[in-house]
């Protein structure tokens, strides 16, 4: 790993944990409609907690885990969704520093990394990773996908994914002496592809809604929109693999919960984590079986 990439991924993870205490208030917060810009404060005394008080992770374990107003216990699940907010973040920078995902792309090789390209794709998928865990912690806490979160980072995507697109366009690609470098010029497709697979999710999922109402809520439908805009850049596997490792996922979660009697057959089980999972495991994996699978029918 060489310096640069080390860096990166070092900053993920300070920035990550930053960003994870402020998911804490976000997934807290945003369900209660209490306003984002509010000073902190113990939830149990509502005394107000000093910035030192509220460094990510170490403030937890100085305090021991006490509010030092009233004594009373902080639950660990602050000091635990910062650190695996963080972990997230740095899992995201590695991947896209090493991963090249757009493996056809010509602005890849050696060029990928510290493009214009590379920047656009790593703040994209941060951006997703801490939508990620915003919305997985809301939806576990209160059955609900929030329209304040869900619209505004499907919004968000959309606009990074076509910065990026516009910083691809612009990057060199080839070159000599005499001619200068290259451009490859704007590649629409992914861009498209996008938003194409963005409609094409989000219909999907409002069908069955309409079929199964008790089944399929408001918020998974909206959030099956984002998933697909971000799974439709990375491609059409990407996008079908994805959308089906979230059914896979809440599947297999739904009937072990049968089996061990923890849920009935109709028992409300949160399925945004789900969806958040198979995407994922859509961008991670989807593309290389997809090619695979191609591979085996030719």
């Amino acid at each position: 790993m060489t310096p640069a990439i080390l860096f990166i991924t070092v900053f993920a993870v300070l920035f990550g944990l930053a960003i994870g205490s402020f998911l804490n208030v976000v997934a807290y917060r945003v369900p209660a409609g209490i306003p984002l810009v509010r000073e902190s404060r113990c939830p149990r005394c509502d005394a107000g907690i000093r910035w030192y008080q509220n460094v990510p992770v170490v403030s937890w374990f100085a305090l021991r885990g006490r509010c030092a107003s009233c004594g009373r216990g902080i639950s660990p699940r602050y000091p635990i969704v910062e650190a695996l907010t963080a972990v997230f973040f740095a899992l995201v920078a590695a991947g896209v520093t090493l991963g090249q995902p757009f493996d056809l792309r010509p602005v890849d090789g050696p060029l990928w990394f510290g493009s214009g390209e590379f920047w656009g794709t790593l703040i994209t998928l941060e951006v997703f990773a801490a939508l990620s865990v915003a919305l997985t912690l809301i939806d576990l806490d209160v059955k609900r996908l929030p329209d304040a979160i869900v619209l505004p980072g499907w919004a968000a995507i959309v606009v990074l994914l076509l910065v990026t697109t516009l910083l691809a366009g612009l990057e060199p690609v080839s070159g000599d002496a005499s001619t200068g470098p290259a451009t490859a010029g704007i590649d629409w497709w992914p861009f498209l592809r996008a938003l194409i697979g963005g409609a094409a999710l989000f219909l999907f999922y409002l069908i069955v809604r309409l079929i199964s109402p008790r089944g399929m809520g408001g918020g998974d439908v909206k959030l099956a929109g984002l998933v697909g805009t971000v799974l439709g850049w990375f491609g059409w596997g990407a996008l079908v693999f994805g959308a089906f490792a979230a059914f896979l996922l809440g599947g297999i979660f739904g009937g072990i919960l049968l089996l061990t009697g923890r849920a009935k057959r109709r028992s409300a089980i949160p399925f945004g984590p789900w969806i958040i999972a198979g995407a994922w495991v859509g961008i991670v994996v989807g593309e290389p079986v997809g090619r695979w699978y191609l591979g085996l029918m030719s």
